[in-house]
């Protein structure tokens, strides 16, 4: 993945983003890492105009997403950004602790890239971590310029 590809995490789980974030930068993995803690969040930041404050047309964005999380879910988000044609080109990573077949589907008819379960053990979840932090070397992630 580019260097100047900037790693969004929106997370309310201050545990499970740390987790997150400390296994990817041992998986090797050195982008900027922006935190959300709900889904209203990423979305004011995505959506921002003001581009001192929200994303430049010159980076690229990859957006590691809960489903579960207050004021507005994971689900919600997916259907924003998929629906707007700058903003449609993130690629969407849905790490969540459920792997409700029907959840799956749902969340790649909407458009996201990839589905992760996020495991109950805390060794598995590490491991699943660092795997996907070793799968974002093999990533193309385009700018939002040109869109």
């Amino acid at each position: 993945m580019r260097k100047e590809t900037i790693i969004l995490i929106a997370e309310d789980d201050e545990g499970h983003y740390s987790l997150i974030r400390k296994n990817l930068q041992r998986a090797g993995v050195e982008n900027p890492i922006l935190r959300f803690p709900d889904g209203q969040a990423v979305l004011d930041f995505l959506f921002c105009p003001d581009h001192q404050n929200g994303p430049t047309q010159s980076d690229s964005y990859l957006l590691l997403l809960d489903i579960r999380m207050p004021k507005v879910d994971g689900i919600e988000v997916l259907q924003a950004i998929k629906k707007d044609s700058r903003l449609k080109v993130i690629p969407i990573i849905m790490v969540t602790t459920t792997d409700d077949p029907m959840e799956v589907d749902r969340c790649h008819q909407l458009g996201c890239n990839l589905y992760l379960a996020k495991p109950i053990d805390y060794d598995a979840f590490v491991d699943s971590i660092r795997k996907t932090g070793k799968f974002f070397s093999l990533l193309e992630v385009p700018s939002l310029e040109g869109v």
